[in-house]
């Protein structure tokens, strides 16, 4: 409490106790009791209407310190925020051109990928090259040189590749590199720096050569084979240029009836030959060749002449190249054949069943039975 204050409260006390003292202690007149609040009001009224001199009245000192008040600095504004600067080589990815993502190739088929490309960069492409990063490359050459590209520029890059031989999604990953040996960022590209080719190669669904018979091409010549004979499908078993015909469900010298049994009768000479060659068949990892080899037997249980050589060939590029020979004369056996071709996964080719006598081909009834390419499990 101030002194001030004190002062006007101690002022109030001291009225009220003065006038209480000067009441009379007796009289005919009634006192007012409010006389005594009035006066002591008024007093107090009085005393708060003086003036305090400024000489005498007292204030709080507040002790200042000498701290330094901060200043800033003004920044001055500019027209434009800052921008990026430009790089020297960008490239940014427009399209695939062609082959879209999933599309189908049988193994071994030969295509080519295009895609569509800016430069976006300040600096000329020159010396450039397209190169593989990751993935599977599909036989793809690396690098491919890219030709001069100005900035601003779109240019289409193409490769040629090749479907991997076994059943599968391939996807391959290219880039583009500079002179310098530097890979160049796409923009748009994936996890912009490359693109990307992806393609489905379907399972193998193997090569009946039984049911393709008919559409072979058969033909069969004596020895030495001076000039070949085209053979008619069917038959007859008479012809003495030879045959070839379906014995399905004729028995073999083993006593069986298969459902599916090709005759292939050489020429009727000594050292006959009769061959035929089948539509052409990418060949894929895992398949196999399987057949069993043998004679159709007389009803005396024999085998005619019964001796010859089985062989199964292919033709690729025009050139016949051998996969397997088998000789095999009249015991009262068939003789199982399981020829693995996955050395050819990947190739385009065409299969050749041939027979040749050994000596005289009169009654060389040579069977095939059930011949087919199965597929990998």
């Amino acid at each position: 409490m101030s002194k001030f204050t004190r002062f006007v409260t101690i002022s109030i006390i001291s009225v009220l106790v003065l006038s209480a003292c000067n009441l009379p202690s007796g009289g005919a007149d009634t006192p007012n009791p409010n006389a005594i609040f009035t006066a002591a009001a008024q007093t107090v009224e009085a005393q708060l209407t003086q003036t305090v001199p400024l000489a005498t009245a007292t204030f709080p000192v507040v002790q200042v310190t000498n701290t330094p008040v901060p200043t800033f600095t003004s920044v001055p504004f500019t027209s434009a925020p800052p921008t990026a600067t430009a790089m020297c080589d960008l490239a940014q990815f427009i399209k695939d051109v062609n082959i879209p993502d999933g599309t189908v190739f049988n193994a071994g088929d030969s295509f080519t990928k295009t895609w569509r490309l800016k430069n976006i960069g300040t600096c000329t492409w020159s010396g450039y090259s397209l190169v593989f990063d990751s993935g599977d490359s599909m036989n793809g050459p690396s690098p491919t040189a890219i030709g001069t590209v100005s900035p601003g520029q779109e240019v289409d890059l193409a490769i040629t590749l090749k479907a991997p031989a076994s059943p599968g999604t391939y996807r391959g990953y290219w880039r583009i590199r500079n002179g310098s040996g530097v890979l160049v960022p796409v923009a748009g590209g994936y996890q912009g720096k490359s693109f990307y080719v992806e393609i489905k190669v379907p399972g193998s669904s193997g090569y009946d050569f039984h049911t393709r018979a008919p559409s072979a091409q058969w033909l069969s010549c004596g020895s030495p084979c001076g000039g070949a004979t085209t053979l008619t499908f069917g038959g007859p078993d008479t012809d003495t240029n030879g045959f070839v015909m379906y014995r399905n469900g004729a028995e073999l010298e083993n006593g069986s009836t298969p459902t599916k049994v090709l005759e292939t009768h050489p020429f009727w000479a000594d050292d006959g030959v009769i061959s035929g060659e089948y539509s052409t068949y990418t060949v894929f990892n895992g398949d196999h060749f399987t057949a069993k080899i043998g004679f159709l037997a007389k009803p005396d249980g024999t085998c005619g002449t019964g001796d010859a050589t089985f062989q199964l060939n292919y033709k690729e590029s025009g050139t016949l190249k051998p996969l397997g020979t088998w000789t095999k004369a009249c015991d009262g056996t068939l003789k199982n054949i399981d020829v693995d071709l996955s050395s050819l996964a990947g190739k385009q080719v065409n299969f050749v069943l041939a027979v040749l006598a050994h000596g005289s081909s009169a009654q060389d009834w040579a069977v095939w039975v059930n011949p087919e390419i199965q597929p990998a499990p």
